[in-house]
C-alpha cells in the first residue's frame, strides 16, 4: 500500500467520524451506492472506496430519536443505533431531513460500523416498501390494494406515477384497472397502516 494510499484511507476513516459526530459538513455523491427510493432494494455492491472495507445495513422500528441519533429496535431482537451526519442521505416519500423521522416509523439503513458501534448511515429509508399487490378499488385520491391475505389503502400523491407494460412513468393513473396486478413502491404510514404511493407498475 502507497503511503498516498494510506493517508486516504485514514483520512476516509476520520472524516466519517468527524461527520459522525457532527464536526464535518460532507457534501457529495455516495462512494457506497444510489440513495433513489430503488436503491434501498437493490443487490449489495462493494464500495467505491477503497478506505470503506465493507457496507453495512440496518432494519428495525425506531424507538428513539436523539438528536441525529436513532435507536432502532431489529427485526429479529437486535438493537441498532443509526447516526445520521450531514451527509445522510434520508427518504420519506421523498428527500427529506431527520425532523421528518419519527418514533414507530420503520426503518433500512446503509452506512458504515463506527468503533463505538454505532452505523453512521450513508442512506436511510423509512417506512419504505415495495410490494407484489392486486388493485381491489379505485376512488379518487386512494388505491385499495391486497397483498397476500392483507387489505391495504394506497394514498395517491401529486408525484404518484405509474408505468405501464415497462413505459416510461407518467402522472396519468387513468388505465389503472380494478383486479390488475401490481407493484407498488411506496412509505407505509404507521399510523393508519395506509401507503403513499410513489410508483405503481403494471404490466409487466
Amino acid at each position: 500500500m502507497t503511503a498516498h494510499h494510506s493517508a486516504h484511507r485514514l483520512g476516509r476513516r476520520g472524516f466519517l467520524s468527524s461527520a459522525a459526530v457532527g464536526g464535518a459538513t460532507i457534501v457529495g455523491a455516495s462512494a457506497l451506492g444510489a440513495l433513489d427510493a430503488d436503491a434501498a432494494f437493490a443487490q449489495p455492491t462493494p464500495s467505491l472506496d477503497p478506505a470503506i472495507a465493507k457496507t453495512s445495513f440496518a432494519e428495525g422500528r425506531i424507538t428513539a430519536v436523539s438528536g441525529s441519533l436513532l435507536h432502532v429496535a431489529g427485526s429479529y431482537g437486535e438493537r441498532h443505533r443509526i447516526q445520521l451526519t450531514h451527509a445522510t442521505s434520508v427518504w420519506k416519500v421523498r428527500p427529506t431531513t431527520v425532523d421528518d423521522v419519527e418514533v414507530g416509523d420503520g426503518l433500512y439503513a446503509r452506512g458504515v460500523e463506527m468503533p463505538d458501534g454505532t452505523m453512521a448511515a450513508d442512506a436511510v429509508w423509512v417506512n419504505i416498501v415495495n410490494l407484489y399487490t392486486t388493485i381491489r378499488g379505485i376512488q379518487r385520491g386512494r388505491l385499495y390494494l391486497s397483498h397476500g391475505n392483507h387489505e391495504l389503502m394506497g394514498r395517491t400523491l401529486p408525484e404518484t406515477a405509474a408505468s405501464y407494460a415497462g413505459g416510461a412513468l407518467t402522472s396519468d393513473l387513468s388505465r389503472l384497472r380494478i383486479g390488475q396486478p401490481a407493484q407498488v413502491l411506496g412509505a407505509w404510514r404507521p399510523a393508519d397502516d395506509s401507503i403513499d404511493l410513489v410508483r405503481v407498475t403494471v404490466g409487466h
